[in-house]
C-alpha cells in the first residue's frame, strides 16, 4: 500500500495501471489458494482405514465405495485403495456365499505392527550376527598376509606360475584337434549320426511302400510329391566311411 501511495504522488496517470495489475495478480494469488489439494495415497488408505476403525463392522465394496467420498477419497480410486490394504494385511477380506466382505480392526493392526517389528527386529540381529563373524574372518585372513619381502616374492612366483600355466594350457589348445579323447567322442557321435539316418532312411521306404500298396492310382502324384520332398531315384541308406586312425601330433 505504501508504495502504490507513492505512485499516485509521482506519476498519476501511470499509477492507475500498476493498480490494476497488483489487483490482477491478487486475484490470480486467491484463485490458487482456493485449490483443495488432492488426498495422497498414504492419506487416503489412513481415511479408509479411519471407516473400519470407526464402525469396527464388515464391508462389502461397494458399501465402502459409498462411504469413501464422506472421508474425500474418490469412488473411483476406492477398490485400489482398499486393495494395497489387504495387500500389506492392514485390511483382511473374506468371500461369504458370493459377497467378499472387507474388515479391519484396531487390534488387528497393532498385531500387524508388532509382528513386523518383531521381523525387522529378528533381520537387524541376525545382519549384526553376521557382520562380526565377516569382521572376524576379515581379521583372522590377515594374519600371515602382512606386506613383507618374503610375501612380494612369493606373489611374484604365483604370478610366474600363472602365466606360465596360461601360456601351457593356449598351446595345449592348439592340438585339440589331434586330441585321441575327442575324436573318440566325434567318433561316437557319427555312429550315433549315421544310425540314425539310416533308421530314418527306412522308414522313408516303409512309407513308400505302404503307400504304394493303399495308393496305386495315384502313383504319378506320390512320385512328384517324392522329388518335391528331395527323394530322388538314387535315394538309398548311407555307408559309414572307414576311420583314418589318428596320427602323431607332430605329423
Amino acid at each position: 500500500m505504501i508504495l502504490i501511495s507513492i505512485l499516485v504522488e509521482i506519476r498519476p496517470s501511470s499509477s492507475i495501471r500498476v493498480i490494476q495489475f497488483i489487483q490482477v495478480l491478487g486475484l490470480q494469488g486467491q484463485g490458487r489458494k482456493s485449490k483443495k489439494r488432492g488426498l495422497s495415497l498414504e492419506e487416503k488408505r489412513e481415511k479408509i482405514l479411519q471407516i473400519f476403525y470407526d464402525s469396527q463392522d464388515f464391508f462389502l465394496l461397494k458399501e465402502l465405495e459409498k462411504l469413501g467420498p464422506k472421508k474425500g477419497v474418490i469412488t473411483q480410486s476406492v477398490k485400489d485403495v482398499v486393495q494395497s490394504l489387504v495387500d500389506d494385511d492392514l485390511v483382511s477380506k473374506d468371500k461369504i456365499g458370493t459377497s467378499v466382505y472387507f474388515w479391519s480392526l484396531p487390534s488387528c493392526a497393532g498385531n500387524q505392527l508388532r509382528n513386523v517389528y518383531r521381523k525387522l527386529d529378528s533381520d537387524l540381529q541376525s545382519s549384526k550376527k553376521r557382520l562380526t563373524e565377516l569382521v572376524e574372518q576379515c581379521e583372522a585372513l590377515k594374519k600371515g598376509r602382512e606386506e613383507s619381502d618374503e610375501r612380494k616374492e612369493a606373489l611374484g612366483k604365483l604370478k610366474a606360475i600363472q602365466q606360465k600355466f596360461n601360456e601351457l594350457k593356449e598351446e595345449m589348445g592348439q592340438y585339440a584337434d589331434n586330441d585321441p579323447a575327442a575324436f573318440e567322442e566325434m567318433k561316437k557321435a557319427i555312429e550315433v549320426a549315421h544310425a540314425a539316418a539310416n533308421r530314418w532312411t527306412d522308414n522313408i521306404f516303409t512309407l513308400r511302400q505302404w503307400c504304394s500298396n493303399n495308393f496305386p492310382q495315384a502313383k504319378e502324384q506320390l512320385e512328384h510329391l517324392y522329388q518335391e520332398a528331395g527323394i530322388s531315384d538314387d535315394f538309398d541308406y548311407l555307408e559309414l566311411p572307414a576311420m583314418v586312425p589318428l596320427g602323431p601330433a607332430n605329423e
